[in-house]
This record gives C-alpha cells, structure tokens and sequence, in this order.
C-alpha cells in the first residue's frame, strides 16, 4: 500500500508515479480539517502543530490495514520533519511486523528529523530504504522511483 499526505501536489504526484510503476493500492491521507490553502498560512499551521505535537483527525480510514505487510509511506518535509498528520496515522493503525519505507519530497531539507520520527511512532515496524525526492522531482522522477522500488525489492508491473 502507498499512503501519503500531500499539501501542495508534489507528495502525490510521487505517490500516484509509484503506483503507476506497482499496481498498490493508493491511500491519500486527508483530514477532517484540512490546512490553509495559503502557502505562508500553511507554514505557520505547520509550525504550531509540530510545536504542540498535535495529533489532527484523519477523516478516511485504511480498509483492512492487516492485508499490508509493506506500507510506502510519503509526505513533505515540514519543519525538518513529518507532518503530524503522519504521526496521526502512524498512531491509528499497528505497524508492528510491517515494513515502512519512507517517500519525503522537500525543498532541500530532504528528510531532516523525520526518520526519527517514524522510527519513534511506529517503533515495531521495519524501515525500509527511503527516498527523498527534490520537489516534484523533475524529469528523472519515474527512473530515480523505478531504482529505489528495486533496492527495496518491491515488486513492478
């Protein structure tokens, strides 16, 4: 399964690459309040929430979160680390025996503290190889993807 959180676009468009080169189920994690749409907004609310750890209300739910051995994880780099909606779904679901590997798209922080974070949330779990992909991640999007779903030996179409 490839769950993600996107704010701006970039985080999904990686996502719906992977799953375009896997075939796996596709699970965006949205919000029952979501963000600002506003850029500068959006920083700020970032901020705060990763200041008071806060934990925002997913408002989807995976359907049988048992049938996932391996969960390719993706989200943007806020604040040098994870979104806290990420640390809300790490927190709903048990990951322990199941392989996480991580996706960050950034804006040259590539995964700051954020390894650490999801290694803290979802201590049982195994951490996969991550990637950390510049933006949107250009023209060498699709081939950095298919490397990276190869040294995690994941399986392609």
């Amino acid at each position: 399964m490839i769950a993600f959180f996107s704010w701006g676009g970039n985080t999904k468009g990686i996502a719906e690459e992977i799953q375009s080169q896997t075939g796996a189920d596709l699970f965006e994690i949205e919000l029952v309040t979501p963000y600002s749409t506003d850029y500068n907004t959006v920083l700020d609310q970032a901020q705060h929430d990763q200041n008071i750890q806060a934990r925002p209300e997913i408002k989807n739910q995976v359907e049988d979160f048992k049938q996932y051995d391996t969960i390719l994880l993706g989200y943007p780099n806020w604040w040098a680390s994870i979104p806290m909606p990420i640390a809300s779904f790490l927190e709903e679901y048990d990951f322990s025996g199941k392989t996480i590997i991580p996706f960050c798209s950034h804006g040259g922080g590539r995964f700051g503290q954020s390894l650490t974070a999801i290694t803290k949330l979802a201590p049982d779990a195994v951490m996969g190889e991550p990637l950390s992909i510049h933006y949107s991640g250009g023209d060498s999007l699709t081939d950095d993807i298919a490397s990276w779903l190869e040294t995690n030996k994941i399986s392609t179409r």
